[in-house]
Formats: structure tokens, sequence, C-alpha cells
């Protein structure tokens, strides 16, 4: 696996990176210290710029190449998951309730050791513009960060993003030049009756039942209302009411998330769950309140810039670990505000075996690191040369 022998040599460095980063979580936007982390590491590298405070604990930093030209942008994502870590390594989350879960502890890392890299060698034209991210997991924190206006700001002319995947092979990367991830919504249904004594159900409205009925209807949305080649998920997570045995409660509530890979699905989901609401509403003689939320939009790359990485990926990895055709993920991922804004490309890639993100045992695989910071290096290189 050709990784760039310098960002080789940086390996110890980047595992104690990564490492302290993971002992010290934070939150959505209260990326505090982990801003100032890597602040105090691109300082140290000579980076040109540093432009702090964008979407709260954001940060852009600039490198400029030996000659004038356009503005690539790397981001990596900072903030962690409200999870309790059950592992029990030397660099256990020091905050409990909070754990790295999803890996960018080390997409950050990557990035830094990217940045190192790139203030050494400056072996590109035009410049870098790395892109320091709070809040992907809740928050949108990319879209705030384009509502601040870091594209125009910065002249960024394309954008490239990569997440890291346990159970996939240690370096191989998937994306598409389509749609690798879905849109995520969520929605809340409040049910409110009349409640009573649980002996007299006559008496009352009860909002439990027209919950279960609700629940039950939602999900035919997929298996009767959509076309089976339109991959769609619905799923209620949430059904909440009551608070004892005898007594019939006066609400019920129901939550989920749903996840559409096309606006037309999105907007059939939205109608038809709102006639769902409507129809138990009237034939329980109750009142249903349906607050649909719109989240994260599609993550959509863009062809061209896609199989640009998918070239550069088969450069670092080799040609038989890249797959330029992955089928959509139903995840999400806020990197889509920042493709809809510019042209760019989203990857993932393998980490080797091991817990899935979001699990209380998950933990990034260090070997990864010199992967990806070789993968930005090269993105950049390629897209913007000195000849």
């Amino acid at each position: 696996m050709p990784i760039i022998n310098r960002i080789s040599d940086y390996y110890n460095d980047m595992k104690e990176w990564r490492q302290h980063i993971h002992a010290n979580p934070e939150l959505e936007f209260e990326c505090y210290k982990t801003s100032a982390f890597v602040i105090s590491k691109l300082k140290e590298f000579g980076v040109d710029e540093i432009h702090d405070g964008i979407a709260k604990t954001g940060l852009v930093a600039i490198i400029n190449g030996k000659k004038a030209g356009n503005t690539i942008g790397l981001r990596a994502d900072m903030d962690a998951l409200p999870l309790s870590e059950d592992l029990n390594h030397k660099y256990k989350s020091k905050k409990e309730g909070i754990m790295h879960a999803c890996g960018h502890d080390g997409h950050t890392t990557m990035l830094l050791g990217a940045a190192r890299y790139l203030s050494e060698t400056r072996n590109f034209s035009g410049r870098v513009a790395l892109i320091f991210q709070p809040a992907e997991e809740k928050g949108g924190g990319a879209e705030v960060m384009c509502k601040e206006g870091i594209m125009e700001k910065f002249s960024i002319d394309q954008v490239y993003g990569i997440h890291n995947v346990p159970g996939m092979a240690l370096g191989r990367f998937e994306t598409n030049k389509s749609t690798v991830f879905a849109a995520a919504d969520d929605f809340n249904i409040t049910v409110e009756g009349n409640g009573g004594h649980a002996a007299y159900p006559q008496d009352t409205i009860d909002p439990a039942i027209v919950a279960v009925q609700i629940a039950q209807s939602i999900q035919t949305i997929v298996t009767r209302n959509l076309s089976s080649l339109e991959p769609t998920v619905i799923s209620i997570t949430q059904i909440h009411t009551g608070t004892t045995y005898n007594i019939i409660p006066d609400k019920s509530f129901i939550n989920g998330t749903v996840r559409t890979l096309s606006k037309k699905t999105q907007k059939r989901v939205v109608k038809r769950m709102k006639e769902i609401c409507k129809g138990h509403s009237l034939a329980f003689n109750c009142n249903v309140k349906l607050d649909y939320n719109y989240g994260y939009p599609p993550t959509i790359n863009h062809p061209n810039e896609t199989d640009f990485a998918v070239k550069v990926a088969k450069e670092i990895t080799g040609s038989k670990n890249v797959n330029s055709d992955a089928i959509p993920d139903m995840g999400a991922e806020d990197f889509s505000f920042m493709l809809n804004e510019r042209p760019g490309s989203f990857l993932n890639v393998g980490q080797g075996d091991g817990p899935p993100v979001h699990n209380t045992k998950y933990d990034f695989n260090d070997d990864l690191s010199p992967i990806g910071a070789s993968f930005f290096v090269k993105l950049v290189e390629r897209a913007q040369p000195l000849d």
C-alpha cells in the first residue's frame, strides 16, 4: 500500500493526537478543547492562516502552495456522541456519557496529518482550505459553516471528505458518482385523547390505542405506497404514554426517523404520514399532530470530482481495493450541505474488523490515519499540480 513515506513517519504522533482527542470528547457545537488542540497543532506545523470561531467552534486553516492557483477544501468533523464508552484502554473517554463512537477523532487526525505534510512540502499550486467542523452528529455544523460563508470567503472551488467504515477491509475505498448517503429527517406525533379510569375505557378516548394503530399504519408506507426499487427507511424509535397500570392517559407520543434518497420519495412519505394522522384523528375522534422535521439532505457526489477522487484512491490503495459503484447508504452525512455548495466527493474508507460506529465498544483504528492523510495529500497534489 503506497502510503507517503513521510506520513508513515508521523504514525506515532498521529496515534498520540488521535488518542488525546478520543480521551477528551465534546458534543455538537461545544468542541472548544478539540478546536484548541487542532489550532495548537496547526500553529506548530506552520500553516499560513487560521480562522476560528466559525459555527461556534469550527475553523478553517489555509496553506499556500508554491504558486498561484485554485483552492481545494478538505473537511474533517470533530464532534463525539452521547454514549458511555464500554472499553478500558488507557485513552478511554474522560467524560461520562460522551465518547468518540463514530471516528471523528480519527477524521480530525487524518486531516492534521495531511496539514503537517502539506505545510512542510507545499508541492502544489493555489491553496488548501482545511475545514475542521463541529456538530456533524447533531446540529448540521456543515450547513452552519456554509451559511457563515466559508466557501465564498476562502474561494473554495471543490471540496472532499472521507468517513471510516468498520467491517470493511483496511484501506478499501467505496463511493459512487451519485447519491452516497440518504436524507435524514425525523418526526414527532402527538395524540391527544381523553384519559380516565382503565376499568371504564368506554368513557375515554385512549391515545395509547391510537398510537399503536398509527405506528402500524406508518410502516405500510414503505411496503404499499412506494416502489420497491426506491430504498426508503421509516423507523419508529419511541412510543411514550401513560404513568401507571390503571389509568388511561390523555396523551401519547410517537417519534422516529425517515431516510430517503430522493425529494420525490421524501415528498410522498410526508404526504402519506399527514393523511394517516388525519385519518386516525377522524376515526378515533381525537387530535393527532404531526411535526415533520427536515434534516440533512441526501449526500450527492459530483461525477467528475468523484472520478478524480477514485483515481487518487486507487493510487493510494490499488485498483482492486476501490469500489466506485457502491450502493447508497441509508445513513446520513451533513457533508451534503457542502456538496450542495461546491463540486466534490465523499468516500467511505475501511478500517478493518471491529464493532460498528455508534456502538459503545467502537474504536478508531490508528492504522487508518496514514492512509487517510496520504489520500488527502494526493488529492491536493493531483488536483493542483505545480506543472
